[in-house]
């Protein structure tokens, strides 16, 4: 017979899930933003066009730095009381760009930011309520 598992294990591995597909999401668009050249990504993100390629730059660095804080800390178990602070981080950048696409008329894009807005602010809450931050 089997033992069905505890909540905590459920909650700590799914805190983990949502880490993870967090930081490949930022991984994903901060080496978009970092190394695509600029007439690409504005194919696929107009408003990388409309504003300074520094600030798109920027916003790939923020991305990141976000995923990283997201996993490092936590997993190489070096002050894993970072890992919620950057989730909050994260969710920070998130609302800022729902912020942003939704002063240019672009609520039509913000799916995805709402998606990891929530994440991120689930991963906060759930790694300040001091769940073991063990990797899996």
């Amino acid at each position: 017979m089997t033992n069905p598992q505890s909540p905590s294990k459920v909650l700590h591995i799914s805190l983990w899930v949502a880490q993870v597909l967090l930081a490949l999401g930022l991984l994903y668009g901060g080496s978009m933003k970092l190394f695509q050249p600029a007439d690409t990504l504005a194919a696929q993100w107009p408003w990388t066009a409309q504003v300074p390629l520094s600030l798109v730059k920027l916003t790939g660095v923020v991305d990141f730095l976000g995923a990283a804080g997201l996993l490092l800390p936590a997993w190489l178990r070096i002050r894993p009381a970072l890992t919620p602070v950057a989730a909050l981080g994260v969710l920070v950048l998130m609302l800022c760009a729902i912020l942003f696409h939704v002063v240019r008329g672009e609520v039509a894009v913000i799916g995805i930011n709402v998606f990891f807005a929530v994440l991120a602010a689930w991963v906060a809450w759930g790694r300040f309520r001091k769940v073991p931050l063990a990797a899996p």
